[in-house]
């Protein structure tokens, strides 16, 4: 392998070996991103050191992370961060990593407090939390918010703590360590929760990159990948008249949830409502 051998070489050699050695259509994008990681650059000044040679020492470190990549470790989680909503995540194994699909959530629960609530006070409960993803942007977008976040893991709160104090917004995030709704002590305006909705049967066939690397707990949703959503459903004493529950599921649950929630919360509104892709994508319950 020529990169992590003794002949010198440039940085635009480095790129395209790693691209032969990784398949998919990501290969470029993916040697880019190493590279920039182990050189600690942004990629308007990687591209205008194409022609510099690599140090014994970068040329290692790089290799090390291409074999990283090749032997099925998110990319993510070997970079340590990951975009979501337009700010910089901190991410690890101790939670999923980000997927745009979430966004629409987001977007949801945004232009519900605004059109519901204005500038009004609220309180928003972010159930799963993880990485914390949905409760900061939360934060960030709605400046008359306090946000609940609750998680199981003590390692994802802890890594969600971290990247509120990244975006300047653990002031209005209380982090709790708890099973769904129970670190609730009253009811909330908004309920928002990316919850395990994936099957048994297909965690247990998805890729390494998946099974292999991140947390089985923020997957496995059980034998209809509803378990632990049902429970969440079920619970509707925790959501304030007028308020709002939105969670994510599966492409192919938009059925089955609306009828949980509709059994649940009797005479509420229940919609689901697609990602960009068109697909089903999130469960929306609204009250009052």
């Amino acid at each position: 392998m020529t990169i992590a051998g003794s002949k010198p070489i440039t940085i635009q050699e480095a790129l395209v070996d790693a691209r032969h050695m990784l398949s998919g259509e990501e290969a470029s994008l993916e040697a880019e991103v190493l590279l920039m990681h182990a050189l600690g650059i942004d990629r308007a000044r990687l591209f205008q050191r194409l022609g510099d040679q690599l140090t014994g020492q970068d040329s290692a470190v790089f290799a090390g992370l291409l074999a990283r990549l090749r032997a099925h470790e998110p990319l993510a989680y070997i970079i340590g961060h990951r975009e979501f909503f337009g700010l910089d995540f901190e991410v690890t194994p101790a939670a999923l990593i980000p997927r745009p699909e979430t966004e629409t959530l987001v977007e949801l629960a945004i232009a519900f407090a605004r059109e519901r609530f204005g500038e009004q006070p609220i309180t928003i409960a972010d159930i799963g939390t993880g990485s914390g993803i949905i409760a900061v942007s939360l934060a960030t977008a709605l400046a008359n918010a306090h946000v609940i976040a609750t998680d199981v893991t003590p390692d994802a709160l802890a890594l969600a703590r971290r990247n509120a104090v990244r975006h300047a917004v653990s002031d209005r995030i209380d982090f709790r360590q708890g099973d769904l709704l129970e670190p609730l002590d009253t009811p909330v305006q908004i309920v928002a929760a990316n919850l395990p909705y994936v099957t048994t049967e297909q965690w247990e066939t998805s890729p390494p990159e998946i099974r292999d690397h991140e947390p089985r707990l923020a997957l496995d949703g059980g034998p209809d990948g509803l378990d632990v959503i049902r429970r969440l459903i079920e619970s509707p004493d925790h959501l304030a008249d007028g308020g709002a529950l939105f969670g994510e599921i599966g492409d192919w649950q938009g059925n089955e949830a609306r009828e949980l929630a509709a059994r649940a919360f009797g005479n509420a509104r229940v919609d689901v409502y697609p990602d960009l892709a068109g697909r089903d994508r999130v469960l929306a319950v609204i009250t009052g």
